[in-house]
């Protein structure tokens, strides 16, 4: 196999390991949005920056690997990556994260009743 065969190849493997690094991103900030709840205009803002993030991974693999070359099949590769990614991990990758999501409020939750319920010592009365 010739070297430039081989170095497209290659090309394809970062795009499908890019897709799936950015559903991973986008995963985690899902999970932050069920941690703490917020309306829909913190959450358009949040989209709006994954997507800016994600434009740019995007460019520099192309910038970095590829001379800048806009090559049709590695942005075809990156969301053939998102969606499998989202086909195979994301769901069991979710469900962890969604159980650690759980545990995270229960853990601020239970340190901010400790922190209400205490009584404060401002020194009066000793």
């Amino acid at each position: 196999m010739s070297s430039r065969i081989q170095y497209e190849a290659w090309l394809m493997v970062l795009s499908l390991v890019t897709g799936g690094w950015l559903m991973l991103a986008y995963d985690t900030l899902r999970v932050f949005r069920l941690v703490i709840r917020h309306g829909p205009f913190w959450t358009g803002v949040e989209d709006f920056l994954y997507w800016l993030y994600a434009g740019l991974v995007t460019f520099i693999l192309l910038y970095e690997q590829n001379d800048g070359v806009f090559r049709a099949y590695v942005i075809g590769g990156v969301f053939a990556g998102m969606i499998l990614y989202d086909r195979f991990i994301s769901r069991i990758f979710f469900k962890c994260l969604k159980k650690a999501g759980k545990c995270l409020r229960m853990i601020i939750s239970r340190h901010r009743q400790k922190a209400v319920c205490s009584p404060e010592k401002d020194g009066a009365g000793d």
